[in-house]
C-alpha cells in the first residue's frame, strides 16, 4: 500500500513538474534600454485601475530618472497571496514581455521586486480596454472593425512566429491608446509549446473562447489563438454601424 502511494505522488509531483508549476520562482529585475534600475520609490501612486485576487494595478508617474513625469501602469502582486501555479504564470508573463517588442502588444518597462511583493511597470493605455467599450455599446465603424481585427492579427503573428500560444485572447485584454491603436496584455497564461508537436496541454484562458482542443485538452498549438480570434470577430462586427 505505501509503495503504492509512493508511485502516485511521485507520478502525481512528475505531472507538476511537466506543467511548471513546481519548481522555484526566479523573477528577475528587467530595465528598459537605456534606463537605470527601477525601485517602488521612484513611482507615485496616482489611482487604482485594476483589482485582482492577488493584486492590483495603479496608474503611477514615474519621479525621478530620465523619463521622470511619465505615466505607466503599475502591476503589483502579493507573495504571500500567490500559490505556485500563479508564481509561475507571473513569471512567465514577465519573460515574455521582457522579450517581445511589438507596437501592437504591451510594452514592460521595468519590472522588479521587494521581500513581499512583485512589480510590473507596463505601458498605460488612455483608452482602456475594449471589454468596456463594447459594454457600453460603443458603435465601431466599419473601418474601426477592420482596423482592430488587422493589428490584433498582426500581433498573434509576432508571437506565433516566437514560438508563443497567447491563450487568453478576449476583449478584457485588448487595449487602446490614445491614438485609437490596440495592444495585448495578459501573458499569465501563455506558454511556449512543449513538445516534439510543437503542442501545449494545460486547459487555461477564458471558455467562450478557447478552441475545442484546449477543452479536450488533447493538445494545442498556435491554431487556438486564430480559433478565438475568430470567436471575437463577431462581438467587435456586431458592434459596427
Amino acid at each position: 500500500m505505501l509503495s503504492r502511494l509512493r508511485r502516485v505522488a511521485s507520478k502525481f509531483y512528475g505531472l507538476l513538474l511537466e506543467e511548471g508549476i513546481v519548481k522555484e520562482i526566479d523573477i528577475s529585475n528587467h530595465v528598459k534600454e537605456g534606463f537605470e534600475k527601477a525601485d517602488p520609490s521612484q513611482f507615485e501612486l496616482l489611482k487604482v485601475l485594476g483589482q485582482g485576487s492577488y493584486g492590483k494595478v495603479f496608474l503611477v508617474r514615474k519621479v525621478t530618472g530620465s523619463d521622470a513625469g511619465q505615466l505607466y501602469a503599475m502591476k503589483v502582486l502579493k507573495k504571500a497571496t500567490l500559490k505556485v501555479r500563479d508564481r509561475v504564470r507571473s513569471k512567465m508573463e514577465r519573460d515574455i514581455l521582457a522579450e517581445v517588442n511589438h507596437p501592437f502588444i504591451v510594452k514592460l518597462h521595468y519590472a522588479f521586486q521587494t521581500e513581499g511583493k512583485l512589480y510590473l511597470i507596463l505601458d498605460f493605455l488612455r483608452g482602456g480596454d475594449l471589454f468596456t467599450r463594447l459594454s457600453k455599446e460603443v458603435m465601431f465603424t466599419e473601418e474601426d472593425v477592420k482596423f482592430y481585427l488587422a493589428e490584433l492579427a498582426l500581433a498573434l503573428d509576432h508571437l506565433h512566429g516566437l514560438g508563443i500560444i497567447y491563450r487568453d485572447l478576449k476583449p478584457e485584454n485588448i487595449l487602446l491608446d490614445e491614438e485609437g491603436h490596440i495592444k495585448i496584455t495578459d501573458f499569465g497564461l501563455s506558454k511556449e509549446a512543449t513538445d516534439h508537436d510543437k503542442r501545449a496541454y494545460s486547459f487555461c484562458g477564458t471558455i467562450e473562447y478557447m478552441a475545442p482542443e484546449v477543452v479536450n485538452r488533447r493538445g494545442h498549438t498556435q491554431s487556438a489563438d486564430w480559433w478565438s480570434f475568430g470567436v471575437l470577430m463577431p462581438d467587435i462586427v456586431h458592434t459596427s454601424g
